[in-house]
This record gives structure tokens, C-alpha cells and sequence, in this order.
């Protein structure tokens, strides 16, 4: 092997991820795949990065969500602004791979991601650090291809039948 094909191989596996990167897309982490929309701060990097995080729950319900690196964890009030509008959103629990979980009761934030153009954030304890500012534009489609999976299911008394199939209800059949 030769130096410039060992130098090459050496960056393959000595460069850091880039699982959080500016913009939206798929959450990158373990087990998620694509139920989850995953928008950073336009300075994120491996190591110091802020993300909101929409996700089809495990009950089929939109779940919001942050991810970040801040070192006293995401627990406590936040500060938002979306669009020039300042909110507070509380951060509850944290439910793993993300650093916890939006509390948002009535919807209204779900909503505004999907519709917005920008949010500034920071935790309402770091008076002195700068707000995080993340983009929406690419929000929406990323985050209907992840809620897609949380769409309505249909019980088997209402869903179409292809003529000439015949379906268990019909056969008696357990699957």
C-alpha cells in the first residue's frame, strides 16, 4: 500500500461525523431512520450544534424534540423566537438519543415549524450566550416525509378491497 493510499484511508476513518450539520433533513442517530426531521443551527458542528427534532412517536403521535451539545443538558425553560414572535417552551424529560422533549401542549409550535421561516433560541439561563438561529425553509417537506408514518390507520372495516382478493376478515383465516 502506498503513502498517498494509507494517508487517504487514514482521513476515511479518522474524520469526525457530520451527523449534525446545518439545515433539515432525517435524523442521522441510531434508530430513528426516517421518522424523525432533524433541523440544526446554521453554525452546527460535531461538537457544539442546536436541533429541533420532529418525530413520529412510538404511539403514532408528532413528538418535538431538542438535540444539542450545551453541557448542562436541555432540561429547563427556553427562549424562542419564531418569525419575531418570542415564546418560552419548557424541555420536561429526556427521552434518549435526543436531549429532551418540548413540552408545546396546544400545538402551536408543531404548526409554526412547518409554516415559519426561521427560530432563534437559547436556553433562559444563558443571559450571555448568543441565540442559535435555525432555518424552517426545507422544515416542511422534511417533516411530512417523517410524519408520514404517523398517518391515521384505518381499521380494516374502512379500508379499500381490491376486487377478486379476499381479505381475513372475509376467509376467517388468521394471518
Amino acid at each position: 500500500m502506498g503513502p498517498h493510499r494509507a494517508a487517504a484511508l487514514s482521513l476515511l476513518f479518522c474524520a469526525p461525523a457530520l451527523a449534525q450539520s446545518p439545515g433539515w433533513g432525517f435524523s442521522p442517530l441510531p434508530g430513528e431512520g426516517d421518522r424523525a426531521a432533524m433541523g440544526c443551527d446554521r453554525a452546527a458542528r460535531p461538537d457544539d450544534f442546536f436541533c429541533v427534532v420532529v418525530r413520529c412517536e412510538d404511539d403514532f403521535s408528532p413528538g418535538l424534540h431538542l438535540y444539542t451539545s450545551r453541557v448542562s443538558g436541555a432540561l429547563g425553560r427556553w427562549v424562542l423566537t419564531l418569525d419575531r414572535e418570542e415564546r418560552q417552551i419548557e424541555i420536561a424529560e429526556v427521552v434518549p438519543p435526543y436531549s429532551g422533549r418540548i413540552v408545546a401542549a396546544d400545538g402551536w409550535l408543531l404548526e409554526r415549524i412547518r409554516q415559519g421561516a426561521y427560530i432563534y433560541l437559547r436556553h433562559a439561563q444563558d443571559d450571555e450566550a448568543p441565540f442559535r438561529f435555525i432555518s424552517l425553509s426545507g422544515s416542511l417537506l422534511a417533516m411530512e416525509e417523517a410524519l408520514y408514518w404517523c398517518a391515521p390507520r384505518l381499521p380494516p372495516s374502512e379500508q379499500n378491497v381490491l376486487p377478486g382478493v379476499a381479505t381475513e376478515l372475509e376467509t376467517g383465516e388468521d394471518p
